[in-house]
C-alpha cells in the first residue's frame, strides 16, 4: 500500500508480448489487497482492445492515441491528471509494441520533469520466449529483430512471458542473473515481479540507447496498422465466443489469401453481459482467449478490432472489410488503416537523472 506519491509502473515490450495481460492480472492482485489501481493504455491509433479489456475489468483507465508515449509525453502527463480524481496508488502505462527508445523519452523526463508527482518504477520489457525465437533467427537486418533487440538493450528489468507454455528458455541478455518468469494463467511470478518493480533501488530507466532514428523509422513502416470499432445488431442472437470465433478463423484466412503476415490480431466484443477477448501473434496460432466463452447469446455487440501485420495498410483494410461484409445483421463501422509515422520525441534526455 502506498500512501504518497502513486508507482508509475511503464511496461514495455513487443507486439504480442502479454503487457495488458501481466498488468491485469498485477492489478488485479494489488486491488484484492486493498489498492487503487490505474492504467494508461497506449496505441497509434484509436479504439484499444486494451483500454476495454481494463475498462471490462473494472480498472480505472486513460488511452494516448495518435502516436507512442515518446512522441505524445504531453499527453501521457494529461491521462496521468485524469486519473488523479481515483487517487491511484500504482499506475501502470502501456506503450505502443513497436516502440524503443522509452528509457530516454519517457523514464528520464518523468525523472526529471515529474519526480514530484511520481514515484518511478524500473522499466520493465517483457519476452515472449516464441516472439524471441522468431527474432533470433530472423536476419540481423530484419526490423523485427532490430526492433526486439533494442527493446532489451533498454530494459532495467528482463521478464519473460507465458511461463504456461514456454521452459527452460535461455535468457536473451548476457546478465549473471536470469531473467524473471512470469504467467498470467497460473500466477507464477507475478507477485515476485511486482515485489522487484516496488521496491527497486536502482536508477530507473538507466539503460539510455544510442539508436539511429531513420532505422528505428523503416522499421515501424515496414507495419499495417489497422484499429476498427463495429456496432453489431445481430440477426439471430449470439453469444461473444460466436461472433469472435468464426470472425478470427475468417479474417486469418483472408491475411494469409494476401500474403500478410500477422504480428498481433486482437478481437474484443462485450456485450451487456459480458465479454470475450481473442489474440494471436502469428498467422494459423490457436487463439489465446480471455473472457466467458459460455456467455449467453445476445444481438447488440460492440466488437473491437486492432490488428498489426507486415502488409501495407490498404491490404489489411480490404481483408478486414471483406470478412465484416459476412456478418449477418447490421454494422456500423468505425475504421483506420495506416502505417506509423516517423517517430518525433517530445523530450529525449540520454543523460541518467
Amino acid at each position: 500500500m502506498r500512501s504518497r506519491k502513486p508507482l508509475l509502473i511503464v511496461v514495455g515490450g513487443f507486439l504480442g508480448s502479454g503487457k495488458t495481460s501481466l498488468i491485469l492480472c498485477a492489478a488485479d492482485m494489488l486491488t484484492r489487497r486493498g489498492a487503487r489501481v490505474a492504467v494508461i493504455t497506449n496505441d497509434q491509433g484509436d479504439h484499444l482492445v486494451d483500454t476495454r479489456r481494463a475498462r471490462a475489468q473494472a480498472i480505472d483507465a486513460a488511452e494516448v492515441g495518435g502516436g507512442c508515449f515518446c512522441c505524445r509525453f504531453s499527453a501521457l502527463i494529461e491521462a496521468a491528471d485524469q486519473l488523479e480524481r481515483f487517487q491511484p496508488e500504482y499506475i501502470f502505462a502501456e506503450p505502443v509494441g513497436s516502440c524503443t527508445d522509452v528509457a530516454a523519452t519517457v523514464l528520464q523526463p518523468l525523472l526529471s520533469f515529474h519526480a514530484e508527482r511520481f514515484q518511478v518504477a524500473p522499466y520493465t520489457v517483457l519476452v515472449d520466449p516464441g516472439i524471441a525465437a522468431r527474432a533470433h533467427a530472423a536476419s540481423p537486418s530484419s526490423d523485427l529483430r532490430f526492433l526486439f533487440e533494442s527493446q532489451i538493450r533498454e530494459a532495467d528489468v528482463v521478464c519473460y512471458t507465458k511461463a504456461d507454455l514456454y521452459t527452460d528458455v535461455p535468457p536473451p541478455v548476457d546478465d549473471e542473473d536470469p531473467p524473471l518468469r512470469v504467467s498470467t494463467v497460473t500466477g507464477e511470478g507475478v507477485r515476485e515481479w511486482l515485489t522487484l518493480v516496488a521496491n527497486w533501488r536502482s536508477p530507473a530507466g538507466a539503460n539510455t540507447i544510442e539508436i539511429d532514428y531513420d532505422r528505428y523509422a523503416a522499421a515501424e513502416a515496414s507495419l499495417g496498422w489497422l484499429n476498427a470499432h463495429v456496432e453489431i445488431d445481430a440477426r439471430v442472437p449470439s453469444s461473444p465466443s460466436h461472433v469472435i470465433g468464426p470472425l478470427l478463423d475468417s479474417l486469418d484466412a483472408a491475411l494469409a489469401r494476401r500474403g500478410a503476415s500477422i504480428v498481433h490480431l486482437k478481437l474484443f466484443d462485450q456485450t451487456q453481459s459480458s465479454y470475450l477477448k481473442a489474440a494471436i501473434v502469428h498467422n494459423g496460432q490457436q487463439p489465446v482467449i480471455e473472457g466467458d466463452l459460455l456467455a449467453p447469446a445476445e444481438r447488440q455487440h460492440q466488437l473491437t478490432i486492432n490488428l498489426r501485420a507486415i502488409a501495407p495498410p490498404e491490404l489489411l483494410r480490404s481483408a478486414v472489410e471483406e470478412v465484416l461484409a459476412c456478418i449477418e445483421g447490421e454494422t456500423r463501422v468505425d475504421l483506420a488503416a495506416f502505417a506509423p509515422s516517423y517517430p518525433k520525441p517530445e523530450k529525449r534526455l540520454s543523460a541518467r537523472v
